[in-house]
């Protein structure tokens, strides 16, 4: 093997993280603090919006052991039950790869709309486990803003994905 073609292996592999890389970084800023007290509790939910994206556009650079790690880091960092943002994560890369065949290649709406039912099946589902976990129903209001607010910041979010995309890994894979 010449140093060339070790160069491409290397820019290849790096290629592929991207995907994890930046679902990983969602997931931390996902966690900064905001500049208002309240507005910490509605955070959208900007990792889920980009492993959504990754599932339907590149899944294949988003494994499910990738996923799962991505879900452990987000229980470490939210200060959540270990394994309730894995499960919820793995529950979504398995619902959009079912589904991909509906949403890839399709206009955005399409995309959008469907990411806004997949969403609240999220949400709800961590809901559900959160409440579990502490024995007690949380309150829905928090948690319904920042449905609201991932919904509607879906679209700025994916955009960033999409450049991403083509600066990095190139064309959507079909």
């Amino acid at each position: 093997m010449n140093a060339l073609s070790g160069f491409t292996l290397i820019r290849r592999w790096l290629r592929n993280l991207v995907p994890v890389t930046t679902t990983f970084l969602f997931v931390l800023v996902g966690q900064l603090p905001l500049p208002l007290p309240t507005l910490s509790d509605v955070a959208p939910a900007f990792a889920l919006i980009s492993l959504y994206y990754w599932a339907v556009f590149r899944p294949d650079l988003m494994p499910y052991a990738a996923v799962f790690g991505l879900g452990i880091v987000q229980d470490a960092v939210a200060g959540a039950p270990f394994g309730m943002y894995a499960l919820v994560y793995l529950l979504v890369q398995a619902l959009v790869l079912n589904q991909r065949r509906f949403i890839a290649g399709k206009p955005f709406w399409v995309f959008w709309s469907a990411f806004a039912l997949v969403a609240p099946i999220a949400t709800f589902a961590a809901w559900i486990l959160a409440s579990l976990a502490r024995g007690t129903f949380l309150a829905p209001e928090t948690t319904l803003v920042a449905l609201v607010m991932t919904i509607i910041l879906f679209p700025v979010v994916a955009w960033l994905l999409v450049h991403a995309q083509r600066r990095f890994i190139g064309m959507v894979e079909a």
